[in-house]
């Protein structure tokens, strides 16, 4: 499972990196205010959780005897709950999409949450 977070990580800042150049370069003029800060915050959070991913793998290697796993799929879910709903979001319109956003919140919080939890049970 390292290389599996690991590579998750990679993948998801790549991501962010495309996604971020996107919508600073292509749909910048297309979106509205509230759109484009809306974007800049599902980026954002995006690459916060990318970093949570890679910390999970580290953990993974070092504290082999916990599993992180649970965390590191808070995050994922996150990510695509959270900051993909925002994504379509900006660039759609479609309001409804915000409903999808908290669920994304609270797997994010869970990912964090795991986190706090194994460590806590690490040998150290």
């Amino acid at each position: 499972m390292i290389k599996f977070w690991l590579v998750s990580a990679a993948v998801s800042g790549f991501l962010s990196v495309v996604l971020g150049a996107f919508g600073a370069h292509s749909i910048r003029n297309v979106l509205s205010e509230y759109g484009r800060s809306t974007y800049e915050k599902a980026i954002l959070y995006q690459m916060f959780h990318t970093f949570g991913l890679f910390g999970v793998g580290l953990l993974q290697g070092i504290f082999k005897e916990v599993d992180f796993s649970p965390a590191g799929y808070g995050f994922m879910a996150g990510i695509i709950l959270f900051s993909g709903s925002l994504y379509v979001l900006s660039v759609t319109g479609i309001k409804w999409l915000g409903a999808i956003t908290p669920a994304g919140g609270v797997a994010f919080l869970f990912g964090w949450a795991w986190l706090i939890f194994s460590i806590s049970r690490t040998r150290s």
